[in-house]
């Protein structure tokens, strides 16, 4: 045990030195600014020295690979895993990066994994995993057909959850779908798989994938007119196999705030302008202070050369009449 906290604590050192631009501040050239949540984030070697994680819990069958990954389910039938954030993701806008990977050396092969941002957390059950009834939204990549015609799989949708609404297993969440996208090729990619969420309160959600070439992105689905997400939602993750199995692993998590710099200076021109558009009472009171200061000033300086003037004027009369008296 002794030995393998070594080895945790080397790797945490080694990870803070290596820090990457996940965990950097940026802004990019549509004035979106950046901050790494710390709190949602999860990289190797996921473990701190206690051989605890500080920020996420993990549950079922998941197995944590310090140097290399989390397994969420092992290719064996019959398996379940998850973790979920300790603490609720508040961020207004935020955005979700997300190193996985989906293989197997069986043809035949499932279920898949979920990702979760609902109420409800860390709690094992028949969706990918997790609970059923969930309140929130999840994001289910599907990689068995049950009874889905028409449709290729893997399968990559979003459902939003009320607490109430079951979710349709025995046709794939069909009745369910918010939003979807196939993803042919996502499992035994021969590079790394990533997905990417973005959400903009009551403006957009965005959902890209990256699994055909190294850091090439393709939108899987957007929505302008995104669902509420609830205020108090926990970040998690969690899959599933029955008799088919797959490895279902997490390599990195990355989540990060978002700021809208424009949009907040062109908030703060518009208010300036306001302002400017009409002369407040304390606008003309500065006005007749300015005013008022300058006509004193003057006032003072025609005194003072007038004060001049006729101690000029008197000292000269003063001095003829010494003269003249001199004369007599």
């Amino acid at each position: 045990m002794g030995f393998l906290r070594g080895i945790s604590a080397a790797l945490g050192l080694a990870a803070a030195v290596f820090a990457g631009p996940h965990d950097q501040t940026t802004t990019n050239a549509d004035g979106i600014r950046s901050i790494p949540l710390r709190t949602h984030t999860l990289d190797s070697p996921y473990l701190d020295s206690d051989m605890q994680s500080r920020w996420f819990d993990f549950g079922g069958n998941t197995i944590v690979r310090a140097d290399q990954y989390i397994r969420l389910t092992s290719d064996r039938p019959s398996q379940s895993g998850w973790i979920f954030s300790r603490v609720p993701l508040t961020a207004t806008n935020w955005e979700i990066e997300v190193e996985f990977k989906i293989h197997g050396s069986n043809n035949l092969h499932g279920d898949g994994f979920a990702m979760w941002l609902t109420k409800q957390r860390a709690t094992q059950g028949d969706v990918f995993g997790s609970v059923d009834r969930f309140d929130g939204l999840g994001i289910f990549f599907d990689t068995y057909k049950n009874n889905r015609p028409g449709t290729v799989f893997p399968y990559v949708m979003a459902m939003v959850g009320d607490g109430n609404k079951p979710y349709d297993k025995a046709n794939d969440g069909k009745d369910n779908e918010l939003l979807g996208c196939s993803a042919r090729g996502i499992r035994n990619a021969n590079i790394p798989t990533k997905l990417r969420l973005t959400y903009f309160q009551d403006k957009s959600l965005k959902l890209m994938l990256s699994y055909k070439a190294e850091d090439q992105w393709e939108l899987c689905w957007e929505t302008l007119e995104p669902p509420t997400i609830p205020s108090v939602a926990y970040l998690g993750f969690s899959a599933e196999t029955g008799e088919l199995s797959d490895n279902h692993d997490i390599i990195s998590v990355h989540t990060k705030n978002l700021y809208d710099t424009k949009s907040r200076e062109s908030n703060t021109i518009t208010t300036k302008e306001k302002g400017s558009k009409g002369s407040t009472k304390s606008d003309y009171k500065q006005k007749e202070s300015t005013g008022g200061s300058w006509t004193w000033f003057f006032f003072k300086v025609i005194v003072f050369v007038g004060l001049c003037g006729g101690g000029y004027v008197g000292y000269t009369a003063w001095r003829t009449q010494q003269r003249r008296s001199h004369r007599f």
